[in-house]
């Protein structure tokens, strides 16, 4: 009796250590907990966007000559106002100093006349006044106040001249600004083109040819960026936005929508788009940013913070997951739990309802092996 007690036991053991064996490998999954956290809903661009300067002049000469004075170079800060680049025109120029010396000219010959003509009427109010004590003859009084007249026309006259003269300085002076390039307003000269001694050409309309000089204003800086149609009938100006840059990597930037395009670019081949234009909140000191730069866009549709939420990679096409039941938080078995979900993007979905805190849900559910009842272990990472 023994013996067979003994070999049954052993019989048992190697049954159990044979079952054992047959049993699958616990399928291995990457999970994540359900936690509370922000949910975001969003739109980002489908094609990389530009950082632009909100004002760009490329500018030009009103008309053809030789450069004559180049008063900057490329870097350079300048004002608005302040003169960049002059042509050759010192013809223009002895023209608006003759200009000038013929209206300080009729300025002096008025301010004669004038003092005569002030002298004149003092004499023609005396006259008047002993004329009326009879003190002296009528046409003496009467010459008197002619002359006043007389004198007071041609103080009337020398004024026109004066007039005339400043229209004339006036009309030299913008033909010489049109040998003169100006700063339009305050900036940065990206790029010449002229040297001293070449001589430049105007840009004619429909003809692109380099500009004179390239004006940046870098103290207002935007982003434009296409945005797919789909997604543009939820856009309004004013929303937040995140803005991310290949040269600041690990780093985002804030913003807000500032203008969506009236209407539709369709181009060849590629999707059809909406460009939006995003204008930065703040950029700190620190950072400089470049003209032409790459960047994305992020636009904050919706946002809640402090809801349940899982990776929107967790969930199949059916708002269905597979949760991980476990009570040592490494190995149990997979359940499909039906989801009702609410805002979302392509990092966070919220959930309504069907999960709770703290439950494991498995981020690839497309994950070969998977299925209802399984034994699967956590993937450590």
């Amino acid at each position: 009796m023994k013996k067979l007690i003994i070999a049954l036991v052993c019989i048992a053991i190697i049954v159990g250590l044979i079952i054992w064996r047959s049993q699958p490998e616990p399928l291995t999954v990457w999970v994540s907990k359900v936690e509370a956290g922000l949910v975001e809903k969003t739109v980002s661009n489908t094609r990389a966007g530009t950082i632009k300067a909100c004002r760009r002049s490329k500018l030009s000469m009103p008309m053809g000559g030789t450069v004559d004075k180049l008063l900057v170079k490329e870097g350079d800060h300048v004002k608005a106002g302040q003169l960049l680049l002059e042509l050759w025109s010192r013809d223009h120029h002895a023209s608006v100093d003759q200009a000038k010396a013929a209206l300080n000219s009729a300025r002096h010959a008025k301010e004669q006349m004038c003092l005569l003509a002030d002298r004149s009427s003092r004499e023609a109010k005396r006259s008047a006044t002993l004329l009326a004590k009879h003190l002296i003859a009528a046409d003496v009084a009467d010459q008197s106040k002619s002359n006043a007249e007389a004198q007071q026309s041609a103080c009337d006259a020398a004024k026109s001249q004066v007039v005339s003269a400043e229209a004339a300085l006036a009309m030299q002076e913008a033909v010489l600004e049109r040998f003169q390039l100006h700063a339009p307003f305050d900036g940065v000269i990206a790029e010449i083109n002229g040297e001293i001694g070449e001589y430049v050409t105007p840009s004619p309309p429909g003809v692109a040819t380099p500009p004179a000089v390239d004006l940046i204003d870098t103290s207002c800086l935007y982003v434009t960026a296409p945005i797919d149609e789909v997604d543009a009938a939820s856009l309004r100006l004013g929303m937040p936005v995140r803005i991310t840059l290949d040269a600041f990597r690990n780093r985002s930037f804030s913003g807000k929508l500032t203008r969506i395009a009236p209407y539709v670019v369709d181009l060849e081949k590629q999707a059809r788009t909406v460009d939006v234009d995003v204008r930065f909140d703040d950029v700190p000191d620190n950072v400089t940013l470049l003209i032409g730069y790459s960047a994305d866009i992020t636009v904050i549709i919706d946002s809640r913070e402090k809801v349940l939420r899982i990776p929107s990679e967790a969930l199949t096409g059916n708002n269905e997951v597979w949760v991980l039941e476990s009570s040592d938080g490494k190995t149990g078995t997979l359940k499909k739990r039906k989801l009702e979900t609410g805002i979302g993007n392509y990092s966070f979905t919220e959930v309504i309802s069907g999960l709770t805190e703290g439950q494991l849900v498995v981020r690839s559910p497309d994950q070969a092996g998977i299925a209802e009842g399984v034994t699967a272990t956590v993937q450590q990472e």
